[in-house]
């Protein structure tokens, strides 16, 4: 999955001119807490909600009025991603940089933003949680053709699988989580097991 397929487009973007106020009734009005502050297609900042809040509050240093312009409250060190990265490095590039939002460049020009909540979602799409599933949690050894092996046992009990994810567990091995077509994953897990393979979710018996 890819950025394009999940970002906003077009995004909500306001001027540099736009007034603290002004700024805050475009968020409530689209219901966004992100705003990119653009200069034609070209996004020189970003305010979030937070920003608007902090700025003029009585908590802040010097108070701005709230007829001030955004931007002498936005943030101009901009971090961007473009339409043809991997969701998964937007979502390392949030993370490591502790950011609610990554506006989509395509060159110089705006053209959508992803935030927090568009990841999640993503998420959810990626492992299939959109449409009725059963959950298989399988631990395998760090070797070839581990995976292929539990996907043709599932396979011959005439399952689909619909997504699979994996990921290093504390017994440096992998645990593969697969989402089938079937909510009786409890017969499915004992068919698993009797071909040794060592199944965490759902628990037996």
């Amino acid at each position: 999955m890819l950025v394009r397929d999940i970002m906003r487009d077009p995004a909500v973007t306001i001027p540099p001119g736009t007034s603290l106020a002004e700024a805050y009734r475009i968020m409530q009005h689209h219901d966004v807490r992100h705003l990119p502050v653009v200069q034609g297609d070209m996004p020189i900042g970003i305010v979030t909600d937070r920003d608007l809040r902090y700025a003029t509050s009585v908590l802040h240093p010097t108070p701005f009025s709230e007829e001030a312009d955004v931007s002498h409250v936005m943030a101009r060190n901009i971090i961007t991603t473009t339409p043809l990265d991997p969701v998964e490095e937007a979502a390392r590039l949030m993370r490591r940089n502790k950011i609610g939002c990554l506006p989509v460049l395509e060159g110089q020009k705006l053209i959508g933003i992803i935030t927090g909540t568009d990841l999640l979602d993503a998420i959810i799409r990626l492992t299939g949680l959109q449409r009725p599933t059963g959950r298989i949690a399988v631990q395998l050894p760090d070797t070839p053709g581990q995976l292929a092996r539990v996907a043709a046992i599932i396979d011959a009990q005439d399952v689909n699988i619909h997504s699979v994810l994996t990921y290093p567990n504390a017994n440096k091995q992998t645990l593969v989580i697969f989402r089938v077509d079937t909510l009786n994953t409890r017969a499915l897990a004992d068919t698993l097991r009797a071909s040794g393979l060592t199944v965490q979710w759902p628990p037996s018996d």
